[in-house]
């Protein structure tokens, strides 16, 4: 079995998210654990696993229901995307190897272009070229500088481009501060990430909401075992007044148990979000 969490381009038109999910969620063999969108990121992320062949059909079809529904040209969103299906990344689950889900990328990845024309940037343990492993690396301007891995255009007219890849679990995890200054969000985010000599493992950027009228940071947790959640959550704290925390998607019962205060102070957590309950509710 296979876990995938795409991340789309559209937060905010429900009927398109909606849509999304039917593409998704229709693909027979697979189980949509759950998806949550956010207006202010112009952002929806997915979670659903199954069978390879299975989970590779609804990736794919997803991303060519977005080609069709999504127009980058019009779209407004504080978090960095380059295409309308934007992160498509597959992740082993128990009885699965990194090998099985760099497999399922490429297959992916090929589809896409074959069914959508949407070019394909691999990443992670999927990438073909050392510098695309990290994600960020391949979202800077002309997607890195290098040719597309899939497809003969560097983007779609309105649908960008698709970065597939593999890699294991990660957290997402958001904290909105008291504050609306901005400034104080990314100087946090420049303080703790990894790149910047923070926390290691830690990958975050400073936001402003809109729509809550806060600034927040956004963290992606890339190897929760080694990453001291509690040390990362006092040192964002100690800068800035914490408002509110959240989770984007599913958490690993591993991650959990090493450290359930840090998740129970995320307002929107609950276990109903531990991976392998909701794989055992749904996939019996």
């Amino acid at each position: 079995m296979l876990e995938c969490v795409p991340n789309f381009s559209e937060g905010r038109d429900s009927k398109t998210v909606e849509a999304l999910a039917a593409a998704i969620g229709g693909t027979r063999g697979v189980a949509l654990l759950g998806y949550e969108k956010d207006s202010d990121h112009n952002r929806s992320v997915f979670t659903f696993a199954g069978e390879a062949d299975a989970v590779v059909e609804a990736a794919v079809r997803g991303a060519e229901r977005a080609a069709q529904l999504i127009n980058l040209a019009g779209h407004a969103g504080v978090h960095p995307r380059v295409g309308a299906a934007d992160v498509v990344p597959f992740i082993p689950l128990a009885g699965s190897t990194m090998a099985d889900a760099v497999a399922a990328a490429h297959r992916a990845g090929r589809e896409i272009w074959a069914r959508a024309s949407v070019p394909v940037y691999f990443y992670g343990e999927a990438a073909l070229r050392e510098n695309r492993r990290r994600l960020e690396l391949v979202r800077r301007p002309g997607f890195d500088g290098a040719p597309q891995d899939v497809g003969d255009i560097p983007a779609h007219a309105t649908a960008g481009a698709s970065v597939v890849g593999a890699r294991p679990f990660l957290l997402a995890f958001n904290v909105d501060l008291k504050t609306a200054d901005v400034e104080v969000a990314m100087e946090i985010a420049r303080r703790v990430r990894a790149s910047s000599g923070g926390f290691a493992h830690v990958k975050a950027i400073g936001l402003y909401l809109e729509s809550r009228k806060r600034a927040q940071v956004s963290m992606n947790l890339t190897n929760f075992a080694e990453t001291p959640l509690e040390e990362l959550f006092h040192a964002i704290e100690s800068a800035s007044a914490v408002a509110d925390c959240e989770v984007i998607g599913f958490v690993p019962q591993q991650a959990y148990e090493q450290d359930r205060p840090f998740f129970a102070r995320a307002s929107n957590f609950s276990e109903a979000r531990i991976l392998e309950h909701r794989l055992r509710e749904l996939l019996p």
